[in-house]
């Protein structure tokens, strides 16, 4: 059984589900289009199937992806992410930007759909309509 932080933390939380190494990275092929084990496979190189499998259980448990069945002799299962699933795009274009604002080597490239312009990360606060670029991370007190 995987070790979990039994943490107050959300980030904590969210590294229990998402943290292992390459989860993040079949969320990210997944959303690629990339959707059947062997595909996975072959675009993770270097990742054991038993080690995909696991991972692909723990999103399906979680309710980052759903599996379904394409064929049943063998079977054989395709993935897609759920909307929790894509709502971890923002965390994998946080990571890319990060990426390329701290290696020489860059893979990807963060882009507006419409001008194909590379974007930056924001901060609005809803309540005031405004952006910042000074957000604070403080804990909440518990009654």
């Amino acid at each position: 059984m995987k070790k979990k932080y039994n943490l107050p933390c959300n980030i904590a939380n969210t590294l229990d589900i998402i943290g292992d190494r390459w989860t993040l990275l079949i969320v990210r092929d997944i959303m690629n289009g990339i959707t059947k084990f062997n595909e996975l496979k072959d675009s993770l190189t270097g990742i054991a199937p038993n080690i995909l499998s696991d991972r692909l259980q723990l999103l399906e448990k979680e309710g980052l992806i759903v599996s379904k069945l394409y064929s049943k002799h063998p079977p054989r299962y395709e993935y897609e992410l759920t909307r929790d699933g894509w709502s971890l795009k923002d965390v994998l274009f946080a990571l890319a930007i990060w990426g390329n604002n701290h290696f020489e080597k860059k893979y990807y490239r963060v882009v507006d759909k419409v001008c194909d312009h590379e974007v930056r990360l924001t901060y609005a606060c809803p309540h005031c309509e405004t952006y910042t670029d000074k957000p604070v991370l403080i804990p909440i007190d518990e009654e």
